[in-house]
């Protein structure tokens, strides 16, 4: 029996505010023999610091939304990486790259905007070609403005005036962009899309950024300060999942599953979806934003051409996550794929789940090896919720919601500095580091320097092993929980002050 079982132990005759005080007399106590020790001034801002302290988000409302939509190959994703002013779209010389639609932050002189790419817009579109042209259709009405991009050295086709009449029935405003004028004699081109009726042709070059400016002065015209489209694309707020995983493991049909509806294109095709796709899904009482990501073929410097860049983003959409979903295929064995993705993950300090997908495809020799590969090869991440779930059935992605908030929990907790380093005390004087060369290194003081992910710096009076911050590392997740999230541990070893510098 524990003490913790026991009701005539000596943890119970403890009151939490004798608790308190006791941790924070050990503190101050820490705190008074660190002053023996050699500091730097970022040492002290930091043993100092106050607890807690986040940067708000951003309540100014959502951004304003503006649509890029074309029909296929009219260079609508050159013309974002333009805006954006770094290669963030997928662009290739093959019509219809762009499937999705796709959110990003953009800025022009000082303001804000939400930026949507799409896919090629097509008359009488057939498979998955007429998704495409839906999700363009959506992207439209949730845009405040849309910028209408059109090929100047072809002119309007018969596909351009059917997006003219789309566009139209959208009573959105509507600015007109003639792409592919790179030089003056090409503004003759331009001049020609008069005659769509939208008003003013903008003669750009996207691929050189002639006119880029103009165009952009025009959209801040036109676009409110604040988004009126319910903030379709809203920046903070819900928490941010990605869906991670190599391709065709199910991430996309996962998220169709999850909204209740066909959100994202899923083809029977390894690696359909090659941007990242924000979508906010409302789960019981909660609204979340999940990024759909391109799936990780190989390594990036094995990768070409729009794969290549679909694996940049995939890292991209982790750094704007909070928290990831890992799916595994479980009905193949753990792959070095799906090590390194689940490492991705720890390395980038988000909150993680992983959930083993095609559970209703896996008999019970399967999961016998399963068990034993996850044992082997995931040990490192034994913190980490498992779900076992069929994104196909649904089966078990119920359970989702509880894991994603115990881990987003763990993300943000923050240990008081006074229950630290009573803790630590307890653990070294029950399992003191081992001696090295004669000397055996003493912790002096440790701090939680942040927290998403929790992050714990610790001053020594000298090096403290690889394999005794592990065990650090572990009873750190016995006593606080930590479920679900990375946490980082750093030791600062300081030297005794010399007799001279009294």
């Amino acid at each position: 029996m524990t003490d913790h079982d026991n009701p005539t132990s000596d943890e119970t005759q403890v009151g939490p505010a004798a608790e308190g005080a006791l941790d924070e007399g050990v503190e101050q106590a820490l705190r008074a023999g660190l002053e023996d020790f050699e500091l730097s001034d970022e040492d002290r801002a930091l043993i100092d610091a106050e607890p807690g302290s986040q940067d708000d988000d951003d309540n100014a409302g959502p951004l304003p939304v503006l649509a890029v939509v074309g029909r296929p190959n009219v260079g609508k994703s050159t013309l974002v990486n333009r805006i954006l002013g770094r290669r963030e779209a997928v662009v290739e010389d093959v019509p219809g790259v762009t499937r999705d639609r796709v959110a990003y932050e953009a800025e022009w002189t000082g303001r804000r905007f939400t930026l949507v790419d799409t896919g090629g817009w097509e008359v009488d579109a057939k498979g998955i070609h007429l998704r495409v042209a839906e999700q363009a259709e959506v992207a439209v009405e949730l845009a405040d403005a849309v910028m209408f991009v059109v090929d100047a050295t072809v002119g309007a086709t018969d596909t351009d005036e059917a997006v003219v009449k789309m566009l139209r029935r959208s009573g959105k405003p509507v600015i007109l962009v003639a792409n592919k004028v790179d030089d003056q004699r090409a503004e003759a081109d331009a001049a020609m899309l008069w005659g769509l009726g939208l008003g003013q042709p903008w003669p750009v070059s996207a691929l050189h950024g002639r006119g880029s400016g103009d165009v952009l002065d025009e959209v801040l015209r036109v676009l409110p300060e604040v988004s009126k489209v319910g903030g379709a694309y809203e920046r903070g707020g819900p928490r941010r999942v990605a869906l991670l995983g190599r391709p065709n493991v199910g991430k996309s049909s996962l998220l169709n599953k999850l909204a209740g509806e066909e959100r994202v294109v899923v083809d029977n095709v390894a690696g359909t979806t090659r941007d990242p796709v924000d979508e906010l899904i409302r789960l019981g009482d909660t609204t979340w934003r999940f990024v759909d990501t391109a799936g990780i073929r190989r390594r990036v410097h094995q990768t070409r051409g729009a794969d290549f860049y679909a694996s940049l983003r995939t890292q991209s959409a982790l750094e704007k996550a909070e928290v990831a979903i890992v799916l595994v295929d479980a009905g193949e064995p753990i792959s070095e794929q799906d090590i390194r993705v689940i490492q991705q993950v720890v390395d980038a300090g988000r909150a993680l789940i992983v959930a083993y997908n095609k559970w209703d495809t896996v008999d019970e020799e399967r999961r016998y090896y399963l068990e034993r590969e996850i044992e082997r090869e995931l040990v490192q991440i034994q913190w980490a919720p498992r779900v076992n779930l069929s994104a196909l059935t649904g089966r078990n992605t119920g359970k989702l919601v509880p894991y994603l908030e115990t881990a987003l929990d763990s993300w943000d907790t923050r240990v008081p500095t006074g229950r630290l380093n009573a803790f630590l005390g307890e653990i070294v004087a029950g399992h003191p580091h081992p001696v090295r060369g004669g000397k055996q290194p003493r912790i002096l003081f440790a701090t939680q320097a942040s927290t998403r992910p929790p992050r714990f710096v610790i001053f020594a009076s000298g090096f403290i092993e690889a394999g005794y911050r592990r065990f650090l590392e572990r009873r750190l997740r016995e006593e606080f929980g930590f479920e679900g999230t990375p946490i980082e541990i750093s030791v600062r070893v300081r030297e005794k002050r010399g007799r001279q510098s009294r």
